[in-house]
């Protein structure tokens, strides 16, 4: 039987306030790029770029990534948690997380908190909705090693092709403006079309390496639970699809030169897969069939 949360009470529902709260947490830091957005507009070159990643970027992204934190440690401090809910939040903390780094160790990584920001807080909505529906029972009873080191890997699996397709979307908005010749205001905080397509295809070159280890890894996983290496569920094969899309688009970019909105459209699908094989899954079993 999974326990509840540490802050739940039959008489309060503190959940609610709690995730309510790491939802404001959030918003400074998706404010904060439309509102130095004209001051940005203004300044060229490594000075402008440099100013985005100041101290106020850094304590906000903190304050963004301490609210899901601690909803997440509420969740699992009494032990694993298999709900939608709970994936939703652990995901937002890892995509925050990798977006930290890629903000930290590229260029022009920081420029796709205009649109990574609203769609974690969208998520984090879903999750405060759903937050209440039950959960089905860990398979396998505790966790062992191998599904341990999965779940690590599938986690930061989903968190780089998260990043990746942000920088996908980034590079489709910021093609068409300029096809149509009328920039927009959110393509000024936007990467450059060649800063985004960077992004994109180290972002996704990871991904696919993390993603044949998290393969690899719920296979050992699965053999631990029932002797069998794999199990052609549904989870299997979307996972399989997004490895097999992502190989390709690797190819085609590398040896083919594809690039822009084509590459940008086959990242998102390759998300979408990603997406329907973990919270896509869960939400059937959870939320549909409960």
């Amino acid at each position: 039987m999974i326990s509840a949360p540490w802050y739940y009470t039959e008489t309060m529902p503190v959940s609610i306030i709690l995730s309510i709260s790491a939802l404001v947490a959030l918003l400074p830091a998706a404010l904060l790029p439309l509102m130095r957005g004209q001051a940005a507009r203004g300044q060229a070159g490594e000075q402008g770029r440099e100013q985005g990643r100041d101290a106020v970027f850094w304590a906000l992204l903190a304050v963004a990534a301490a609210g899901p934190a601690v909803v997440v440690y509420g969740l699992f401090a009494a032990g694993w948690r298999t709900g939608l809910s709970s994936a939703l939040w652990l995901n937002i903390v890892v995509s925050l997380m990798v977006f930290a780094l890629v903000a930290g160790v590229t260029r022009a990584g920081w420029r796709l908190a205009p649109l990574l920001i609203p769609y974690l807080i969208l998520f984090g909505a879903l999750a405060t909705i759903w937050q209440h529906e039950p959960e089905r029972p860990l398979a396998g009873g505790a966790l062992s090693a191998w599904t341990e080191l999965h779940i690590v890997l599938a986690l930061v699996t989903y968190g780089l092709l998260t990043i990746g397709a942000v920088a996908g979307l980034a590079v489709f908005l910021q093609e068409r403006a300029l096809k149509a010749k009328r920039p927009t205001f959110l393509t000024h905080l936007l990467p450059s079309v060649s800063d985004g397509e960077a992004l994109q295809a180290g972002l996704l070159a990871m991904s696919a390496g993390v993603l044949a280890l998290g393969l690899i890894s719920g296979a050992g996983a699965q053999y631990f639970i029932d002797g069998q290496w794999v199990h052609l569920d549904h989870k299997i094969i979307f996972s399989l699809l997004t490895f097999a899309v992502l190989i390709a688009l690797l190819a085609a970019h590398f040896w083919v030169g594809m690039r822009g909105r084509r590459a940008a459209r086959i990242v998102l699908l390759a998300y979408l897969l990603i997406t329907l094989a973990y919270p896509g899954v869960k939400f059937v079993t959870d939320v549909v069939l409960s």
